[in-house]
């Protein structure tokens, strides 16, 4: 099976300050525009209330959902981009990814992405929000 996404560090490239690449470069084909993938259970309630690792499981279960739903897999990212509340949990995250991002990817390699701290998200309850731009399937 080819790959349709390759993440790249470009030669003299800073390092990356986490698990990411610099870049990444689709194969032709059409992409995705994922919505941020927030801690939301089937009934709608949120998941994890004030549990930042509560929420990383569940907002990447609902991603791995929705990119399953499209016929596509967590290889198939080109980018992620992650809305934080807090600053503070942002280590939590990168600790998180190094834990669960082996399964959930084929390499060992990840795609880039960009990070944000806001003000707030939909609900006062949210501590974090992905959203994911993919490549289709063939």
């Amino acid at each position: 099976m080819p790959t349709h996404v390759t993440y790249i560090n470009p030669p003299g490239a800073a390092p990356a300050q986490g698990l990411y690449s610099h870049a990444a470069k689709v194969a032709a084909g059409d992409i995705y525009f994922i919505a941020g993938q927030l801690s939301v259970a089937d009934d709608g309630e949120i998941v994890g209330k004030n549990d930042f690792e509560a929420q990383f499981l569940r907002v990447f279960e609902n991603m791995g959902t929705t990119l399953k739903g499209l016929g596509i897999t967590f290889d198939h990212v080109a980018k992620f981009t992650t809305y934080f509340v807090h600053s503070q949990d942002i280590e939590a995250f990168m600790a998180l990814r190094a834990k669960h991002f082996p399964r959930l990817f084929k390499s060992s390699v990840f795609p880039p992405n960009t990070i944000c701290v806001i003000d707030r998200l939909v609900k006062e309850g949210f501590l974090f929000e992905v959203e994911a731009i993919a490549r289709a399937a063939d």
